[in-house]
């Protein structure tokens, strides 16, 4: 499963994170996740985090691509980039 994702410029959490610089609070990714895995599945009440890192920020209003597999262990593999730079990845489970 593929999914672009946008974060607005203008969302609340950025002036916080960095104040003059603002990037992309990794929360913020991982609840993309979810989503993207809700839509999918239906309502999950929570994700365990098998792994993740954060490899590079992610800036507002730059598009990225999530990329979502099944593992083969009941869990997902998620990757995020930006063009070809990796932004993010890991693994999760439904709790």
């Amino acid at each position: 499963m593929k999914k672009t994702l946008w974060i607005d410029p203008e969302h609340p959490c950025l002036p916080g994170h960095f104040p003059g610089q603002p990037v992309v609070p990794g929360v913020l990714l991982l609840d993309a996740v979810q989503a993207a895995l809700e839509e999918e599945l239906g309502q999950m009440h929570a994700l365990r985090l098998v792994q993740v890192k954060f490899l590079r920020p992610l800036l507002p209003a730059q598009a990225a691509q999530l990329t979502l597999e099944p593992s083969g262990k009941g869990g997902w593999r998620f990757h995020i980039q930006h063009g070809d730079e990796s932004i993010a990845r890991g693994e999760v489970m439904a709790s």
